[in-house]
């Protein structure tokens, strides 16, 4: 590997990228939607406790979402774009490696897609103006921002070296990136409603007088309302309903984006336990799934009203386990063996290539 051969493709393919107007069209677009959303985010959190870590949260959301819709065109035709172009060819006849042609073009679809990252920083220096955004917030965010623009940007050049076609590569490029942010969404909650189990309730209720509405008590009082164990109870009921089991396919999630994102980022609490940023509302849903339903259920009107309380964000996070590592390490095994398979396809001389391939 001759790193001063791997930055010279890095560096032809950020050029020609770069003397394309549409490149710099594209950014100005993508500026202008970041701008909405900064200058909306500011109204919808301006009444929030740090109201700062809301809106710096979702400007980072969009930048990812914009990040994934637009990476799989710049990357996934780059390496059988250059075969029908006749440019890959002649540069396979030097003495760059294929490894070389793969990781150089990876480099550039990495720093491509971090441009739009770049394009971020000050909407994101404006959301830090609202407060309560914290270093360690902002720099895991990025951090995992920047590696999940490379991983996208690795999937695009690996679909483009191992399908022919430049628009079945775009296109392969976009399923793979929509089954993790989107197939994994629909997968989790689909198999977890198919998994159920049976669940009960167990109840009774005062017995109330026909005339009057009010509930008849054991020593012939005409109120005891507000003495619960006075009051004559009728028998107990119990009823049966199945619930699906989210707590056994929580892991289906942990390859997502998004959620590598949010359950990586070190999330914020207000003065209650609840979160104050979309990274940490994400996490509390994503990791409430871990928790298992309550199966048996117990209502007694007869009894002393006792107030139930549902744990918060701080509680539920506390208690269950962070998936973030094995689903980055998940996205990047999938990455590797892509580009594995693209570098097959790819090296020279070729053993067999499809039908139709052009060479030079």
């Amino acid at each position: 590997m001759n790193l001063a051969r791997l930055w010279t493709i890095a560096r032809l393919e950020l050029v020609q990228r770069m003397r394309t107007v549409s490149w710099f069209v594209l950014l100005g677009i993508f500026a202008t939607l970041l701008a909405g959303v900064t200058l909306l985010s500011f109204f919808a959190f301006q009444r929030t406790e740090q109201s700062g870590a809301a809106i710096y949260s979702t400007v980072v959301y969009i930048t990812l979402l914009l990040v994934i819709l637009v990476s799989p065109t710049l990357s996934g035709n780059s390496i059988n774009g250059d075969r029908d172009a006749a440019t890959l060819a002649p540069v396979q006849v030097t003495l760059v490696t294929t490894g070389e042609i793969l990781l150089g073009k990876f480099l550039a679809a990495w720093i491509t897609g971090l441009a739009f990252a770049v394009v971020a920083v000050p909407f994101l220096v404006i959301a830090s103006f609202g407060g309560g955004v914290q270093a360690a917030t902002v720099l895991v965010s990025l951090a995992i921002l920047v590696l999940e623009t490379g991983i996208i940007a690795a999937i695009g050049i690996a679909m483009s070296g191992i399908l022919p076609r430049p628009l079945f590569s775009v296109a392969a490029t976009y399923l793979v990136v929509a089954a993790l942010a989107i197939g994994s969404v629909i997968g989790f909650g689909l198999v977890g409603a198919s998994i159920t189990s049976e669940a009960t309730n167990s109840y009774r209720t005062a017995v109330y007088d026909d005339t009057t509405g009010e509930p008849e008590c054991k020593d012939g009082a005409e109120n005891c309302w507000n003495d619960p164990e006075e009051m004559i109870c009728g028998e107990w009921q119990v009823d049966t309903w199945h619930v699906p089991r989210f707590d056994h396919v929580w892991w289906m999630l942990a390859a997502n984006p998004f959620v590598i994102l949010a359950d990586a980022t070190p999330t914020q609490f207000d003065r209650q336990g609840n979160a104050v940023d979309a990274f940490g509302a994400l996490k509390f849903g994503v990791r409430s799934a871990q928790l298992p339903p309550e199966l048996e259920q117990r209502w007694d009107e007869c009894a002393p009203y006792e107030e139930q309380r549902f744990p918060n964000a701080r509680e539920v996070i506390g208690k269950t386990v962070p998936s973030w590592f094995v689903g980055l390490g998940v996205q990047i095994a999938l990455a590797a063996a892509l580009l594995w398979w693209a570098w097959a396809r790819t090296r020279t001389p070729a053993r067999q290539l499809p039908p139709g391939t052009r060479i030079a």
